[in-house]
């Protein structure tokens, strides 16, 4: 294959340059890989080989020009591994993940280009003449390397070379081997009366689904990212509520081609011991050291400080669902009795709430109708523009201007070739530099596709992650950079859910609802009195809620605090989990971990290793922005603008701890959150 046939060696001519899906085939990726790897080291060397003195302009523009056609083919590919994947593309990833993390070495362990960096980074004080965001470019350029491990000798930097590529395979096996183990396990009923509680979209997508599968006349029941699924709350058969969810807290943990266990083990292992050859006490401590935490100490204090009030309020919640229903109530069945006690209390039944949340007004009524409101921005959809699904769908975002913003990809559907979960991908990021005025997002769903002509009928909680994810992409759209290494949502990990999670506050915000919570079949509005009471349950449950996210981030933190002697010393995956959440008050049974560690892709495969806690590190920020909103008048322009232009725009270039006082006037206070989460005393 000559580099003119290949389709992702040159820039797109397409609008937007949105990559040309059309003509791309699974085989041209490795050869487009080969070829920008090739490239990519070829610039790399012109710069080191330069005899000229290291300058910002001689050494960080050309790094900061360099590596396009890679950033390129990585994007599209990884987008198509994750989203809709194959066999091909799955053998390709499992052989790539070695390569990527030492092509990633023979960069950030190049010698002669730290040395330049570090000349670069010492001269500051001297160069009076740069911007704030180039000055923040050299300065995290400087942490970066060094933190990679740029200053260690050849035999250390050769040590940890092995180490990265043994890691990135396994991270690689990892969600390769869940995706085909959630595929295996996704459970399988003869008759739609086991499934006595769902409606008629659910029953209808799990017949389209079976029948996908060549199980005509039966109903198939896809397992979802997390422990639970949306829908235990309705099934009304105990015995078919614990079918699933044995089936979910099975996956990566039986005996055969699809266990996860020994994958968990050795990359824990293998990050200890990076983390001590970089000088670090633990991977944890290797992880926070470029964050706005700092130290994993910090993150343990705070979750720690969560972890008990959580755990006493779970086990209240538990006593009141076995007393409504007169016997003990497993995880299996916690979401189906939270229902009848949400009913009971607050006569809410989030299950009934369904049909005034189809898909299509959500997205346009709800999603867009927030975003329109409070930025300006208006959508149209472009159907001459091809995705890499069928089912993707590609919208033009234009700014209250007029002018263009980039691309919107709206990806709902599960199906056997998506990873579980939801998720935003950039496609194209903005850049000054790179003369890329426009960004292109993707947003991922696995919600269940119902038959052809079926309404998509959402869950309470499907709503809610669209907001979330939308607030990835709005993040990902106005994020605005002169250098593609602070383009888009390119922020520390654990302050990048924060825009997100914000952006959830618009899905019950008076305004907002009323537009889009309609009847399906009817158009009427959902009832006030319903809202008053969902608004009034807003804390129901959230002990639950609360203690099974903080499991799996202290799950995530207990694997990561250990040494390489520690790490060497575990040998029983189920044993380890059982005994670190025992360790922090957390080990009920009735309450899982959202997830457990042979199925928690955010840690063993999703770059969230020692980060998981970055969620509820964020929800701080969010929290208090939300009050923010609400004490300057909610949902206006101006207040919008003012979010943009000092969060949101700002992408990676200042500090995020300094762009949220910009914002806000000073630091965020915890208060909030511990008032949303029910966890004041």
């Amino acid at each position: 294959m000559t580099d003119a046939s290949n389709p992702l060696l040159s820039p797109s001519t397409l609008d937007y340059r949105l990559p040309p899906f059309a003509l791309i085939a699974d085989e041209h990726y490795e050869p487009a890989f080969d070829a920008a790897f090739a490239e990519h080291l070829a610039e790399i060397e012109a710069i080191t080989a330069s005899p000229q003195a290291p300058t910002f302009e001689n050494t960080l523009i050309p790094l900061e020009r360099a590596g396009q056609t890679l950033r390129r083919v990585a994007y599209v590919f990884y987008n198509k591994s994750s989203a809709d994947s194959t066999d091909a593309t799955n053998a390709l990833d499992e052989r790539l993940a070695p390569r990527m993390a030492a092509h990633e070495d023979a960069i950030k362990l190049n010698a002669a280009l730290y040395e330049r960096i570090r000349a670069v980074h010492d001269g500051l004080p001297s160069r009076n003449d740069l911007d704030a965001e180039s000055r923040y470019l050299v300065e995290r350029y400087f942490v970066d390397f060094t933190l990679a491990g740029a200053g260690l000798d050849d035999a250390a930097k050769a040590e940890l070379s092995a180490l990265n590529q043994r890691i990135s395979g396994l991270q690689a096996k990892f969600e390769k081997q869940l995706l085909a183990d959630t595929n295996e396990l996704a459970v399988v009923f003869d008759e739609a009366a086991e499934l006595e509680g769902l409606g008629e979209g659910e029953l209808s997508a799990a017949a389209e689904a079976a029948k996908e599968r060549g199980l005509e006349g039966k109903y198939l029941v896809t397992l979802v990212l997390p422990t639970g699924h949306p829908w235990l709350a309705s099934l009304t058969r105990p015995e078919v509520r614990d079918r699933i969810m044995t089936a979910s807290r099975s996956r990566g943990a039986r005996d055969g081609a699809n266990d996860n266990r020994p994958i968990v083990l050795e990359l824990v292992r293998l990050r200890a011991q990076r983390a001590q050859l970089l000088g670090f006490a633990s991977h944890a401590d290797f992880v926070t050291a470029g964050q706005t935490a700092g130290t994993a100490a910090n993150v343990a204090d705070m979750l720690g400080a969560l972890a008990p009030a959580a755990g006493r309020n779970a086990r209240r919640e538990h006593e009141a669902l076995e007393a409504t229903a007169g016997t003990a109530v497993s995880s299996a069945d916690w979401d189906y009795w939270t229902e009848k006690v949400r009913v009971a209390q607050y006569d809410v039944d989030t299950a009934a709430l369904r049909p005034y949340f189809e898909a299509e007004r959500v997205l346009h009524d709800g999603v867009f109708f927030a975003a329109t409101k409070l930025f300006g921005l208006t959508f149209t959809e472009r159907p001459d523009l091809v995705g890499y699904h069928p089912d993707v769908r590609v919208f033009e975002v234009f700014n209250a201007d007029g002018s263009a913003l980039g691309l919107f990809l709206y990806d709902l559907y599960t199906r056997d070739s998506k990873r579980g979960g939801a998720w935003m991908n950039s496609l194209v990021d903005q850049s000054e530099l790179l003369g890329e005025p426009t960004a292109i997002v993707v947003n991922n769903h696995n919600v269940p596709k119902p038959a052809a002509g079926e309404p998509t009928l959402l869950t309470f909680d499907e709503v809610h992650t669209l907001f979330h994810e939308f607030g990835h992409a709005l993040h990902g759209l106005f994020g605005h950079a002169v250098y593609p290494r602070f383009a888009g949502t390119s922020v520390h990990r654990d302050f990048v859910e924060f825009p997100s999670q914000v952006n959830e506050m618009w899905m019950l915000w008076p305004e907002v609802l009323a537009n889009y919570a309609k009847h399906y079949e009817t158009g009427e509005p959902i009832p006030q009195d319903i809202v008053d009471r969902i608004v009034a349950s807003e804390t129901f449950n959230e002990g639950f809620a609360t203690s099974e996210y903080l499991g799996a981030a202290l799950l995530d933190q207990a694997w990561h605090v250990l040494s390489p002697d520690q790490a060497d010393a575990v040998t029983d995956v189920a044993a380890f989990e059982a005994s670190a959440l025992a360790a922090v008050g957390l080990d009920f049974a009735p309450v899982p971990p959202r997830y457990q560690s042979s199925y928690f892709a955010h840690t063993f495969s999703g770059g969230y290793d020692a980060q998981y806690y970055s969620y509820i590190w964020s929800e701080v920020l969010d929290a208090d922005t939300v009050e923010w909103f609400k004490e300057n008048g909610g949902l206006t322009r101006d207040n919008g603008d003012r979010f943009r232009s000092r969060l949101l725009g700002v992408g990676g270039t200042k500090d995020p701890i300094e762009a949220y006082v910009d914002f806000r006037g000073r630091r965020a206070e915890l208060e909030p959150l511990l008032k949303r989460r029910g966890l004041l005393d």
